[in-house]
């Protein structure tokens, strides 16, 4: 699991809201619930990318603590570097939006990040509701479809679908169908897909500002979250303790269900293009 070791003196001002939500994952955000503009490429598409962008933004309201969960890894102020062995610098950080406009109206949107957690991802998850019916046609709770698109470490785009279960046993089992890139386009090739680094670079070499965070966008992204966060300053509000290497608070999975209805489904296991054995047929 990776910290703050060795830049928790920095992280310590600021707080993972600050440091991942407030920006890079609400940016993702917009970037999945805008509407399409009428241009994706070409000298105006980056302007009119950027117009949907802040739509999105203009149809939230700011974020109130009772929209907030906090965590706080053990040993986080064991850093050398952190000079408030009280600190209440959250590490971990989940969050309840709404988007408040046709398309999106009541559907809860969760942001999720921390530290020293169990894995090192970044992703989009989108999950649908109960199917219907689908519990009482197969006598057994039906796992919810789930589309996923994971943007690190490894580009992939995968839903989450039910099977029947392999053997002669009609029970329901999830699985995926999957697209990877490094394996669908580069797995025979000396080429690789450039990096989010190397994308930039080049779009700031060919104009194209779409990637790139305009003012208004900006300054209506702060709003959204400048008063719950000098609220949790103001008022020391204690993140929740959790194991380093963990997925997290133990509380938060109970949390997220609660403001959301996500239902994570625990027998469930990604195997990154595997093979699957299933026993007990």
């Amino acid at each position: 699991p990776f910290g703050t070791e060795g830049r928790g003196g920095y992280f310590d001002q600021y707080g993972i809201i600050r440091d991942i939500i407030q920006n890079h994952l609400l940016q993702v955000m917009c970037l999945l619930t805008m509407e399409c503009p009428n241009k994706l490429d070409g000298p105006e598409a980056g302007e009119k990318i950027r117009d949907e962008k802040v739509r999105v933004l203009q149809s939230m309201q700011p974020v109130t603590l009772s929209d907030v969960f906090l965590g706080q890894y053990e040993g986080y102020t064991d850093d050398e570097t952190i000079t408030n062995k009280d600190s209440n610098c959250p590490t971990f950080a989940a969050v309840r939006v709404f988007i408040n406009n046709p398309r999106w109206a009541g559907v809860p949107i969760i942001f999720k990040a921390g530290k020293a957690l169990n894995e090192r991802k970044a992703e989009m998850r989108i999950q649908f509701k109960d199917a219907p019916a689908a519990e009482h046609l197969f006598g057994t709770k039906v796992p919810r479809n789930e589309m996923v698109m994971k943007l690190q470490p490894t580009e992939t785009i995968y839903m989450k679908s039910n099977i029947k279960t392999p053997g002669f046993s009609w029970e329901p089992i999830q699985s995926e169908l999957e697209v990877k890139y490094d394996t669908r386009y580069f797995k025979h090739s000396k080429e690789s897909n450039p990096d989010a680094y190397s994308r930039l670079i080049l779009d700031v070499l060919r104009g194209n500002s779409a990637s790139f965070v305009r003012s208004d966008e900006l300054i209506r992204a702060w709003e959204i979250f400048d008063d719950v966060l000098h609220q949790i300053d103001d008022e020391n509000i204690r993140p929740r303790a959790y194991r380093s290497g963990s997925r997290g608070p133990e509380a938060a999975d109970d949390w997220i269900n609660e403001k959301s209805g996500y239902v994570r489904n625990d027998d469930y296991v990604w195997h990154d293009g595997n093979i699957c054995y299933v026993k007990n047929f």
